[in-house]
């Protein structure tokens, strides 16, 4: 299960302290795109992943950016990545918050995945850099940064 702690923004210093209470339902709101967002994955659901995502949205891995304009390409990429994971095995996905900073209709959360098979052993650890917007009362990836 998901650690989601760090989005309750108490103590971890990470959340700015002007309008506690807006940022309270901000946090609540991301901590439901990463639950979301992790589900997705867990169920190889494309639909559920790519609902997590603004357009464009950027995605840097492997020292590369690439833009996703449209559904198309964003499912396109989710598609073989999903592919790759299942070719590995995967089966359940994890995160860490590591921290979490919410600016008005902006957000920077940074995760620590894991992806483990059926039987626990660990396939990919790595960590995620998230640029997220507000689009109205939700919130939605519009970068990631891989490490």
């Amino acid at each position: 299960m998901a650690d989601d702690g760090g989005f309750a923004g108490a103590g971890n210093g990470q959340t700015n302290g002007a309008g506690a209470g807006a940022n309270g339902e901000a946090e609540e709101a991301i901590a439901q795109l990463f639950d979301d967002y992790q589900a997705g994955f867990n169920d190889y659901d494309i639909d559920r992943i790519c609902d997590c995502f603004a357009l464009p949205t950027i995605i840097w891995q492997h020292e590369k950016g690439h833009v996703f304009n449209d559904d198309e390409e964003l499912i396109e990429n989710i598609e073989a990545l999903l592919q790759a994971l299942e070719k590995e095995g995967v089966s359940h996905s994890d995160f860490h918050v590591v921290s979490s900073h919410v600016s008005g209709s902006v957000a920077l959360v940074t995760l620590d995945w894991s992806q483990e098979t059926a039987d626990g052993e660990a396939v990919f650890e790595f960590t995620c850099h998230y640029q997220l917007i507000q689009d109205g009362a939700d919130w939605v990836i519009a970068c990631i940064v891989n490490e």
